[in-house]
């Protein structure tokens, strides 16, 4: 027997988001682990549209904590919520420090966006 994926409206009925979450360790191989599980999250789901914009994004958060947020020896957590036809990716670390926003030059490309 083959499960039947459901689409995105006809689970809705009840209006609950759904919610999956999974930790990693602190090491790169994590980043390509943390993009295969939110797309397997996001085709078990039914959301079959935008794949790579969203394995970009979760590809450089997770980057960006096994980088820079998560202490040696501890593990960072990706969560995927689904609500209707949105999609939201968060990654959290125990890493110290809080996010801020890195002004960059007048002109050009460079230096925006946040930094630990």
């Amino acid at each position: 027997m083959v499960p039947s994926i459901v689409q995105p409206a006809a689970r809705w009925w009840c209006g609950m988001s759904l919610l999956r979450q999974r930790r990693f360790p602190r090491s790169p191989r994590s980043v390509r682990a943390a993009r295969a599980f939110v797309l397997e999250t996001l085709t078990q789901w039914g959301y079959l549209d935008r794949h790579d914009d969203v394995l970009i994004c979760v590809s450089e958060l997770a980057t960006n904590a096994v980088l820079h947020g998560v202490p040696p020896g501890r593990e960072f957590c990706v969560g995927a919520v689904g609500s209707d036809s949105l999609i939201r990716i968060e990654v959290r670390d125990s890493g110290g420090g809080d996010p801020e926003i890195v002004r960059g030059p007048a002109e050009g490309c460079g230096a925006g966006g946040f930094a630990s």
